[in-house]
């Protein structure tokens, strides 16, 4: 019975260390998985955090770099603006610097004039002193005079002394007489242009025509061409027929013919019976609507001037200048702007404004005459307004607006001045860059062929050229006599339009460096 305890009491604590020892590495294996568990999410949550650290790196780096760029862009944009600020400040100090040369070199030609008047006073005041003397010896003998004997000696010697004075006066006075005509004929002139609302004019030798599809370029030419020959020999305009999409190309020289062409292809696109017999037809139309068009520009020109009294004729010849250019301006706007400055300049003057409306509107009506006619336009266009009635003062004016006839009104002047003010206005007329460049050249190199010349710049597009001379060769005389040289050279060797200014510039500089 004993035994039997002890075997039990033995059993009981063995299961009892059995359990001890397994619960033991149970809870050793929890703890060591519990662990591993822990490790592993640490071990996630390091990488996951890094990551995250590396994006957030990766974020503010592009965000650093994105302020930098906005800064880089900012400082460039300061630095073109501080740049641009920095030259146009140059162009000013360098535009005062010619400005204070130029009072400079005004300065010390008023210095040098009162210098000279100044030796003229007292060369004056010399000579009078020197009279007063020799009159009192004259007096002495005069007592041994009769009246008349007196007053003849008295008159010549007055005459020979005031002789010089008198000269002076009259040069004083013709000089003060010009200025004033030539100041009151520029303002006349500049209120006259500034009254006029003028725009660039524009042509071109060629119209483009659209069309509905690619397939009405094929019906245009027609079979082995003959539509498109009919077409150019109806019209005598040059039709090309290219790649661009859905366009035609009308080439011809004379607009009237080109506008015909044009209003008679557009038709014969819209009908669609595109073939020699309806090509005439419908050239024969446009030719119709197009004398149509003329006359009431002709009427629309008359009726925007308020002139009354022309010749149906004049009015519908008149029209066909619409489709008249003279490098690239338009003659009808440009007779139109004629007879409007014709006005003002006649209305400033004193003279009929009507009458010089009238010749300037006519004047270039020459140039829609046919080209059977032979001679100038100037005279072909007086001959048929005189023809029709007009009178002396305005046939007169027409055929002399080029000088080819001599003016016998001055209405024939007035047109003139108008004529040239609207021909030479900026943007009337066009000018090819190597023309233009090519009389600048030339111009420039006129004014470097004189001697004693340094320098010359042609400015103002070609209006005005200033010539530096050498201070040391050449005098105050002599650089006006090269100033009269050179304009007298350009009037007889160049083309120009309007007039061109000359300045010749004599200046001494003397610097010196104080260290």
């Amino acid at each position: 019975m004993i035994a039997e305890s002890d075997s039990f009491d033995w059993s009981l604590s063995l299961s009892i260390f059995v359990g001890v020892l397994l619960g033991f590495f149970g809870v050793w294996a929890a703890r060591r998985h519990t662990w591993r568990i822990a490790q592993e999410q640490a071990t996630e949550l390091i990488e996951v955090a890094r990551r995250e650290a590396a994006v957030t790196a990766e974020e503010m780096k592009q965000k650093a770099e994105a302020e930098v760029q906005e800064k880089r862009a900012e400082l460039n944009r300061e630095f073109d603006r501080r740049e641009i600020e920095s030259d146009v400040r140059l162009r000013e100090i360098r535009a005062h610097e010619e400005s204070l040369a130029l009072l400079d070199y005004q300065l010390e030609q008023r210095q040098e004039r009162i210098n000279r008047e100044t030796a003229a006073v007292k060369q004056a005041r010399d000579a009078i002193r020197a009279l007063s003397k020799s009159v009192r010896k004259r007096l002495e003998g005069v007592s041994q005079m009769d009246a008349e004997e007196i007053r003849r000696a008295l008159r010549e010697e007055v005459m020979l002394e005031c002789q010089d004075e008198l000269r002076a006066l009259r040069r004083q006075t013709l000089e003060k007489s010009e200025q004033e005509l030539q100041t009151d004929a520029r303002r006349i002139l500049i209120a006259s242009m500034q009254r006029i609302a003028s725009k660039p004019n524009n042509d071109l030798t060629a119209t483009l025509v659209p069309l509905p599809s690619e397939e009405m370029k094929g019906r245009i030419i027609g079979r082995e061409g003959r539509n498109i020959k009919s077409f150019e020999a109806a019209t005598g305009v040059t039709l090309l027929i290219d790649e661009s999409p859905q366009l035609v190309l009308l080439s011809s020289f004379d607009p009237v013919r080109r506008e015909i062409a044009r209003s008679a292809l557009d038709a014969l696109v819209k009908d669609g019976r595109i073939h020699p017999a309806s090509i005439e037809e419908f050239v024969q139309r446009a030719r119709e609507e197009i004398d149509l068009v003329t006359t009431q520009a002709g009427e629309d020109a008359v009726t925007k001037l308020n002139i009354n009294g022309l010749h149906p004729e004049i009015i519908k010849l008149l029209g066909k200048l619409k489709y008249r250019f003279s490098y690239n301006q338009n003659v009808l706007d440009h007779s139109v702007e004629t007879a409007f400055l014709a006005s003002i300049i006649a209305s400033e003057v004193g003279l009929d404004p009507n009458l010089a409306k009238r010749a300037g509107l006519l004047h270039d009506i020459g140039k829609a005459a046919p080209g059977e006619l032979e001679g100038s336009h100037a005279l072909i266009g007086a001959e048929f307004i005189k023809r029709y009635g007009e009178t002396p003062i305005v046939t007169n004016a027409v055929a002399a607006h080029h000088e080819e006839v001599k003016p016998e009104t001055i209405y024939a002047g007035i047109v003139i001045l108008a004529d040239t003010i609207s021909a030479t206005r900026p943007g009337a007329r066009a000018e090819s860059m190597a023309g233009y460049v090519q009389r600048l050249e030339r111009l420039e190199k006129l004014a470097m062929s004189l001697e004693g010349v340094q320098q010359a710049f042609a400015i103002q597009a070609g209006r005005e050229i200033r010539v530096i001379v050498s201070p040391q060769q050449v005098t105050d005389d002599r650089a006006r006599e090269i100033a009269k040289q050179l304009r007298a050279r350009i009037e007889a060797e160049l083309q120009y339009p309007s007039t061109i200014k000359i300045t010749v510039i004599r200046e001494a500089r003397f610097t010196e460096t104080a260290t």
